[in-house]
C-alpha cells in the first residue's frame, strides 16, 4: 500500500461511513458528505467493508476509491469572495 498512499494521508483516516436502512452507503470526508451509494454498488461495498473491517487503512482506501478523484484543489475557490 505505500505505493498507493505515498503522503500517507489514509493514516489520518479522514473517511467515514454511515449504512442506512434502506441500505444506502453514506461517505464522508471531514464529516462533509462527499457520496451517496445505492442499490448494488452499495451491496458490494459493504461487503468489501464487512470483510475488510480489521484493516482501518484497507477501509479508507476502499472509501477514497469508490469517491473518486472529487478534490482537485479548487475547493475554496467558491467561499471567497471577489471584491
Amino acid at each position: 500500500m505505500s505505493g498507493i498512499d505515498k503522503r500517507n494521508k489514509l493514516t489520518e483516516e479522514p473517511f467515514s461511513y454511515t449504512i442506512t436502512k434502506k441500505g444506502m452507503v453514506i461517505v464522508y470526508y471531514d464529516n462533509k458528505q462527499i457520496v451517496m451509494i445505492k442499490d448494488k454498488e452499495a451491496e458490494r461495498l459493504i461487503a468489501k467493508i464487512n470483510s475488510a473491517k480489521d484493516n482501518a487503512a484497507e477501509v479508507q482506501l476502499l472509501l477514497a476509491k469508490i469517491t473518486g478523484n472529487f478534490k482537485r484543489g479548487n475547493e475554496k475557490l467558491g467561499k471567497r469572495k471577489n471584491n
